[in-house]
Formats: structure tokens, C-alpha cells, sequence
């Protein structure tokens, strides 16, 4: 959208030199937010049927190791905001610290920590629109989407945390997935109408073309709808299967 907005041509090799610079940083976030979510969460995982194989909760790898990989995976991290521009690199270190940091620990200390891992999931996405318009004064459609893709986040997490309930009322772990109960697809759907509604009027004030609204838009509007539709609340294959989905 930011290059849309730049009306940055898609062949451009700054749009694709920035485009393989995000699909790396992301990849090397990620990888460090998983760590960092298994060293904190190794205890919980033992009481967790589905993830007590993991490597931490299951001593085949060491404490150490572990922290060793973070310290090399955040130094990557922070090394690629050295490619980003200043205004970019500025916005990239709360991506860092404190959202992804503190994830594991909100499951501690809130219901929501689906919403906490909204902001980690998708501030990226601020980021981008700072490395393509850094100048830009008009910042609406970066926060309107931003908001959207919390809700979007919330739902989809929230259906992920519905395959370990029963396990997590046990080991003490926090989650949306508990807190809306017997009333979470209703919840859902509602955060789902809200993340299409920022998907449109976010391409509205971006004057997107046509392609966005019935791809976008309507591919998210018909995804969501078919999924909170067929899914299976109480059937924790079914809420891991839904999560997994490729095109989720």
C-alpha cells in the first residue's frame, strides 16, 4: 500500500531490493520472537499436552543454547535496521523491544495477550510504510491498518489458543481464547468485520484500484466468514487445523 501510494512502479529495484530486505528481517524477528516464547513459556509447555515435545520443555536442547541463538538471531535483528532508513530503523526498535520481548510474559499478566501480539505481529507494518515514505505527514492509513490487523491477529491467535484451554485453566496461562468463553465466535466475528472494515477504508483513503477491493477485501471478508462458520470450537484439531491454514 505504501508503494501505492508512492506510486513506486512494482518493477522498481528499490521496491524489490526493500521488499527482500522486509522478507529477511521478518524471518529473523520471528524466528526470535519463537525463542524467546520457548524460553519463557518451557514450564507451561510441560503441562501442555500438545507442547510438551517442544525442544526446551522437553530438555533436548539446553537453557544456554537456547539464549545463545536469541543473542545471534536479536544481533541480526538489529542489524538489518542498519539497511532501513533513519525514520524506519527508528520505528523498527519497538518492533524489537518491547512488543516481541514481552510477549511471552503477557500470557502472565492479562487476558489479552492475543492483543499485545497484534502490535508485535504487525508494527512491521509501519516500518514498511516508513522505508518507502519517510516524509510522509499523512499517517491515517498506516494506524487505520495497523488496527485492522491487531483485530485480524486477535482472531486468528484466539482460535489457536482454543486447541489448549483445558490445559492452559490448569498451568495458570491467560488468553482471549478463555476470557470471551462460550461467547468466542460471536467475539470473533466481530473483530473479523472490524479488520475488513479497516481493509476498506484504508483502500479508500489510499485510492486503491479495483484488484484490492475484490481481492483483499472481499478475499478476507468471504476467508473469514467461511472459517468462523466451519470451525469447530471445541474440537482442538479442528482450531490447530484452522490456524494452519496456508492462506489463514
Amino acid at each position: 500500500m505504501a508503494a501505492y501510494a508512492a506510486k513506486q512502479p512494482t518493477r522498481s529495484r528499490d521496491l524489490a531490493a526493500q521488499t527482500v530486505m522486509f522478507a529477511i528481517g521478518s524471518s529473523i524477528i520471528h524466528s526470535a520472537a519463537c525463542v524467546i516464547n520457548d524460553i519463557c513459556d518451557r514450564d507451561f509447555d510441560r503441562q501442555v499436552e500438545r507442547t510438551r515435545n517442544r525442544p526446551l520443555a522437553a530438555g533436548m536442547i539446553s537453557l544456554l543454547g537456547a539464549w545463545i541463538l536469541l543473542f545471534v538471531l536479536i544481533c541480526a535483528s538489529f542489524t538489518m535496521l542498519f539497511f532501513a532508513n533513519h525514520t524506519a530503523a527508528f520505528y523498527g526498535i519497538p518492533g524489537i523491544f518491547p512488543f516481541h520481548a514481552l510477549y511471552p510474559l503477557m500470557k502472565r499478566w492479562t487476558w489479552w495477550p492475543q492483543a499485545w501480539l497484534g502490535f508485535a505481529m504487525n508494527w512491521g507494518f509501519l516500518v514498511a510504510w516508513m522505508s518507502v515514505l519517510p516524509d510522509s505527514d499523512n499517517m491515517r492509513v498506516p494506524i487505520i491498518m495497523l488496527f485492522g490487523l491487531i483485530c485480524w491477529t486477535i482472531l486468528y491467535d484466539t482460535i489457536y489458543a482454543c486447541q489448549d484451554r483445558k490445559d492452559d485453566i490448569k498451568a495458570g496461562v491467560k488468553s482471549t481464547a478463555l476470557l470471551f468463553g462460550d461467547r468466542v465466535r460471536p467475539i470473533l466475528a466481530a473483530f473479523g468485520t472490524t479488520f475488513v472494515a479497516c481493509l476498506i477504508v484504508a483502500g479508500i483513503l489510499n485510492k486503491q484500484g479495483p484488484a484490492f477491493f475484490a481481492v483483499s477485501c472481499g478475499g478476507a471478508a468471504i476467508h473469514i466468514s467461511w472459517q468462523l462458520i466451519t470451525w469447530r470450537v471445541d474440537d482442538p484439531q479442528d482450531s490447530g487445523a484452522k490456524f494452519k491454514l496456508p492462506y489463514v
